[in-house]
């Protein structure tokens, strides 16, 4: 090994061991947490478990995942770091360990949320310790530091600097829009708990997009239709096609769709189809699958329509990610390309809506 190898391993180790001396730690749950379905049950939890008893217990156990949770808060600390304790699922091989397990912090800067650093995870050890950034400038921040997608959060401290200010974000959203679906709403394969399509809705609409995906196991039963319309929002997003067979969605689509609208006779109720999935490029049975799923949710809406359902919308998944068969990491799930181009392909339609409410 170089001597100057040495020497700088050697630099960075006292310079960790230096920041980690000047800094001083606040319990995240002291803070803004955004994001969350309940506000009961567990802190780091989306859904309250207790009270929906009936979901399938994959679905509860999926509902411990923090993917679409975030922390917010202010600061003029010139470094911030984190220490926090995960309970991870089974690792996914296509799920970088960034997603799986680490956080994502965003600062917003003239008004728009940017990317400012990343937690690092421990993938050999549950408890994480890391700085995520520093050498900023001692003007206050407004900060937004995104959990994990596909673990449980057990405890979060955020450091900053002894003698720096820290507090509750104000909560920075507007509206609540719940959304229902599939592992491309839970997250996979997006490189970063931030880039998710929920997530840059999130920011780039000042709306606060909850996130209720559940990888492998969005299938429409009524116990989760009766636990989507429990749950107050402004507005419902329906995006389980993927998950749900041909005949789940012409069996449960109705049943979901006139179970929210009975709750909540005014919110709009948000019906997506599938991505095309690019595995069905060349694979037949794939994209007759999925094609016959697609028809199958449009004919279910526009039963619905016709028997005089209102401000029930529907938004077409053909185009949701391009067709370059570039947006999705395994054929399956979007990469960052994908999630990207689902944003800003959904997000006018779905303004053009909220805006008319």
């Amino acid at each position: 090994m170089c001597r100057g190898y040495v020497v700088g391993m050697a630099f960075c180790l006292l310079a960790g061991m230096a920041n980690a001396q000047n800094l001083e730690y606040v319990d995240a749950r002291n803070l803004l947490m955004v994001g969350k379905a309940c506000s009961s049950g567990e802190y780091y939890h989306r859904l309250d478990t207790t009270f929906f008893k009936e979901l399938p217990p994959k679905v509860k156990y999926l509902s411990t995942h923090s993917c679409g949770l975030a922390i917010g808060f202010l600061t003029n600390s010139s470094i911030i770091s984190a220490k926090w304790e995960v309970k991870p699922d089974k690792p996914s091989p296509n799920l970088s360990a960034m997603a799986h397990r680490g956080l994502d912090l965003y600062i917003k800067r003239h008004g728009v949320w940017e990317f400012a650093g990343v937690g690092i995870p421990d993938m050999h050890a549950n408890m994480n310790e890391g700085t995520i950034v520093q050498d900023m400038d001692s003007t206050l921040k407004e900060c937004l530091l995104y959990l994990p997608l596909f673990s449980e959060v057990k405890s979060l401290e955020i450091g900053i600097e002894k003698g720096a200010f820290v507090s509750a974000l104000p909560y920075p959203f507007e509206k609540k829009v719940l959304i229902y679906g599939s592992s491309i709403v839970h997250g996979a394969e997006a490189s970063r708990s931030g880039t998710t399509y929920v997530a840059k809705l999130s920011r780039r609409t000042g709306l606060d997009f909850v996130n209720l995906g559940f990888s492998g196991n969005a299938r429409m039963e009524n116990s989760m239709a009766d636990c989507l319309a429990n749950i107050e929002a402004d507005a419902y997003i329906l995006d389980c096609v993927p998950n749900a067979t041909a005949d789940q969605i012409a069996e449960r689509t109705d049943y979901l769709v006139r179970t929210i609208r009975e709750k909540h006779p005014e919110a709009p109720i948000i019906v997506v189809q599938s991505i095309v999935m690019d595995i069905g490029n060349f694979n037949l049975k794939v994209k007759n699958d999925l094609l016959v799923k697609d028809r199958t949710i449009r004919k279910e809406v526009e039963k619905l329509w016709q028997a005089g359902v209102q401000n029930l919308h529907f938004i077409e998944g053909r185009d949701l990610i391009g067709n370059d068969h570039e947006g999705t990491g395994d054929g399956i799930h979007p990469n960052d390309l994908g999630f990207e181009r689902m944003a800003e392909t959904m997000k006018p339609k779905l303004m053009e809506i909220l805006d008319n409410e």
